[in-house]
């Protein structure tokens, strides 16, 4: 049988020709997939993201990768801006809890990939280096999830004065949240209205420390401060006993989720947890795992969220719906939704509606100029950056919830309820709360 120097493959293609053809067939089909957007670099928007997901604040951050995924699926075909259709590159980043890789993160995402857009979620120790290196480098960044005292105020700027930042905005909730939503909750369950805080040495503790408590005094409530407390400290036995002498019958906290932990194991210990009719914790006991840790110590804390899939409200850059985001994750997952997921999302909601109000999403000043005169409503509800209560912020929603036994045939252990809703009457409310020790 004689062999041909090289075997036809169809009519008159030979094997080189079809791998030659496979190479030119590729790079049309690269071609191809890019003809939705308009030749050239300056069709490519890259946005930054910058969350926690691994670490001591890993929570906040355990979702972040399933939005990613859901917000890339919706960019896939690109993103159109006063007719102009551009490419969406998300350069995502992982702080590992760490404040001062968070910071060199956002420097490396500004001087080498030279994003045009900073997206930060949760806690100071994450957003406000990132909003720093921002402000420094001329760089619009936003973000959500943490007290909007600590973001404004912790990073230097003076009650009664103009704003300081240029380039650097924050949307959510903040002290005055916090009491309504308080003043709320607690007002459901009787108690001798003396509060046992533990509020630690950080932005977050000092900001809650300077303005919540005093309006919560101005309540009727008596505030019982042990003073601040470094984060990861060990014994808290100084504090249990000072509120176990003042017969605290409410608690409230706003640790970093490991120092809680310790905190509550040795509360329980030691006798304080049975005194308790409330415990009222914030920044940690934010997700069902944190919670689910605790064994029989986590059931009935007393928590709040930021975002509820209960919430009814779409997100304007997917389409969702709160239940459809969080049916969506438990399914991909096999975990339990958390309110993460809903804020994580709003902060793309948000972002990608000021690239749309720019009109010219690759001049940093017309972005910045955008947010902060932008009027949207995301995932969690209303972002509205002209209403105050000071320039480069919106405040948001916090809404009074608890962590209840799961109903039978659940597959997760615990249920997550809406308690009441002082700060947004359209989120419906779930539940009764229940006492601590019932």
């Amino acid at each position: 049988m004689n062999k041909t120097p090289a075997r036809h493959l169809g009519a008159n293609l030979s094997r080189r020709d079809l791998i030659a053809a496979a190479g030119l067939g590729g790079l049309a089909l690269a071609t191809g997939a890019r003809s939705a957007f308009a030749a050239g670099a300056d069709n490519v928007l890259k946005v930054g993201f910058i969350s926690p997901r691994t670490g001591a604040l890993a929570g906040f951050g355990q979702t972040d990768g399933y939005v990613l995924e859901v917000v890339r699926k919706a960019l896939a075909k690109g993103f159109a801006v006063a007719g102009k259709t551009f490419e969406i590159q998300i350069l995502d980043q992982d702080t590992q809890s760490d404040p001062s890789r968070a910071s060199q993160l956002a420097k490396t995402l500004i001087n080498s990939d030279q994003v045009d857009l900073m997206l930060a979620v949760s806690t100071p120790e994450t957003i406000n280096p990132v909003a720093d290196a921002c402000e420094a480098a001329g760089v619009p960044c936003l973000s959500t999830v943490m007290p909007w005292e600590a973001w404004y105020f912790g990073r230097g700027a003076k009650p009664g004065q103009p704003s300081p930042f240029k380039w650097t905005y924050h949307f959510g909730f903040g002290v005055d949240e916090f009491y309504k939503t308080y003043v709320s909750q607690w007002s459901l369950i009787e108690t001798n209205k003396k509060v046992g805080v533990l509020y630690p040495n950080d932005a977050d503790g000092n900001a809650i420390r300077a303005h919540l408590a005093p309006l919560l005094a101005s309540q009727g409530f008596s505030i019982v401060d042990p003073g601040p407390y470094e984060d990861g400290t060990t014994d808290y036995s100084a504090q249990i006993a000072l509120f176990k002498k003042e017969k605290c019958q409410i608690f409230n906290s706003f640790p970093i989720p490991p120092d809680f932990a310790a905190f509550w194991r040795q509360a329980a210990q030691q006798g304080y947890a049975r005194q308790v009719k409330i415990a009222q914790i914030a920044k940690t006991g934010l997700f069902p795992d944190g919670v689910e840790a605790l064994g029989n110590l986590g059931f009935n804390l007393a928590s709040a969220a930021y975002w509820h899939k209960a919430f009814p409200y779409k997100s304007p850059l997917t389409g969702i719906s709160g239940t459809e985001l969080a049916d969506g994750y438990e399914a991909a997952s096999g975990k339990q939704w958390t309110q993460q997921l809903g804020a994580s999302l709003s902060l793309f909601d948000a972002g990608f509606e000021a690239l749309k109000a720019s009109a010219d999403p690759r001049d940093k000043a017309a972005v910045a100029k955008a947010i902060a005169t932008l009027k949207t409503t995301t995932m969690i509800g209303k972002v509205d950056f002209t209403a105050g209560p000071v320039a480069n912020v919106s405040p948001g929603p916090i809404i009074g919830t608890q962590w209840v036994k799961a109903p039978a045939g659940s597959k997760f252990k615990l249920d997550y309820v809406v308690t009441e809703h002082a700060t947004d009457p359209n989120v419906p409310v779930g539940a009764k709360l229940a006492p601590y020790n019932g």
